[in-house]
């Protein structure tokens, strides 16, 4: 009766947040069932085949290709708009029939209690960084959470990014784990080894990383990404052709990929359906704003951005940059100067946000040629090129996309 009462409440809280727009409805939701059924996750998780997705970057991007991947067997539901923790999970389940697959993105932080609620079939990990620095200041705790709960759930399949340390040390003790050569160019915070304290040493060559005082290392890839293949050990080789920008998508392909065959997808298929995948959630899109053509995209904390950095329009090409320091993005905004802003340098800069100010201390000590506008529209408006790259951090592309709606 509680199951079917929860269920049911989540529906209608579903349909009316569809109906008053984008935004926080799924949370207000998925609230609203905890309220009444404090057990929903794992009741309404129970029949279904769930996949999760977890990490510092990436995660909705990855869930979304894994959401086109497995479709390709049956229907799915998911949660959107970066509703990752227990209410969202707990609003998008509800909404979506009895036993149907599930493809969930989880907060970093909260994976170790979801997989508990949900015990999911597969789960994704991604990559760990520094991100909402206030609330997540140490992402060696999350990897061990990450290891103490994989090493107590054998029936749980785990894909990791091999060239994360951090990754390797919280899939260490699964039982069944299939390491994914997906990179991580961002190797600041995973200097220090989890196993002994040593220093990790990021050579670039054929073994990855090892640490220089134990064994810990990067272990053999089982799949591997080859000049638009993914490659298994066994020989497999399924063509990925990604139409989202970047390294780091054809990475998150790679691991959505490895996922879905885990599910019992076909991987010509689910790669085919992944490769019709142009935009997530309003990122990569191109929007006019007045007389100019501006295309979205995010960046939230150091790693985001030095990826970001590869796809970026090379100068003249102006960029405008949003920050904000709300409580989805962490209220300290002390990443910035983590940042190589120094990449900048050569094209015009519009800083604009609500810590704008913050931003344009940072540009100057960048030297790279910036101006400041508060507003975000008027920022974008105040460039002179036709074109325009706007990089935002998460609250301020929300706000974005909500004023250019």
């Amino acid at each position: 009766m509680r199951t079917r009462f929860a269920s049911s409440v989540g529906g209608a809280v579903s349909g009316l947040s569809r109906r008053l727009g984008r935004g926080g409805g799924s949370v207000i939701g998925g609230r609203a069932i905890l309220a009444v059924d404090p057990q929903a996750l794992p009741r309404l998780a129970a029949g279904r085949l769930v996949a999760l997705v977890s990490g510092t970057n990436g995660k909705t991007t990855t869930t979304s290709l894994l959401r086109a991947a497995i479709s390709t067997s049956g229907p799915v539901v998911t949660n959107v708009l970066g509703a990752n923790l227990p209410p969202g999970l707990a609003s998008a389940l509800a909404g979506g029939p009895p036993g149907v697959t599930a493809a969930l993105e989880v907060d970093e932080a909260w994976l170790a209690r979801v997989v508990a609620s949900t015990a999911p079939r597969a789960v994704a990990l991604l990559n760990l960084s520094r991100d909402q620095l206030d609330r997540n200041n140490e992402v060696r705790q999350l990897a061990s959470a990450w290891r103490s709960t994989f090493a107590a759930r054998p029936g749980t399949a785990v894909v990791a990014n091999a060239d994360d340390p951090l990754v390797v040390w919280g899939a260490g003790l699964a039982a069944d784990v299939q390491w994914v050569g997906a990179g991580q160019p961002w190797t600041d915070d995973a200097a220090g080894c989890p196993s002994c304290g040593g220093r990790i040493n990021f050579d670039g060559g054929g073994d990855g990383w090892a640490c220089g005082g134990c064994d810990f290392r990067r272990p053999d890839l089982d799949v591997r990404l080859e000049a638009g293949w993914v490659v298994g050990r066994d020989g497999s080789r399924t063509p990925l052709h990604v139409s989202l920008p970047g390294r780091a998508n054809r990475a998150n392909a790679a691991m959505a990929l490895t996922v879905a065959t885990a599910l019992g997808a076909d991987p010509g298929a689910a790669a085919a359906a992944m490769g019709e995948l142009s935009e997530v959630e309003g990122r990569y899109t191109t929007v006019a704003v007045g007389r100019h053509q501006a295309r979205l995209l995010l960046a939230k904390n150091p790693a985001g951005w030095l990826e970001v950095f590869d796809f970026l329009r090379p100068p003249p090409v102006p960029v405008v940059v949003a920050i904000n320091a709300r409580i989805a993005d962490g209220r300290d905004p002390s990443w910035l100067w983590d940042v190589p802003f120094e990449r900048l340098q050569g094209r015009l800069v519009v800083a604009t946000g609500e810590r704008s100010r913050d931003l344009a201390v940072r540009l100057h000590y960048a030297d790279v040629q910036h101006t400041r506008e508060p507003d975000l529209v008027r920022a974008v408006e105040a460039t002179p090129a036709p074109s325009v790259d706007v990089v935002a951090n998460y609250t301020s592309f929300q706000q974005l996309r909500v004023r250019l709606a």
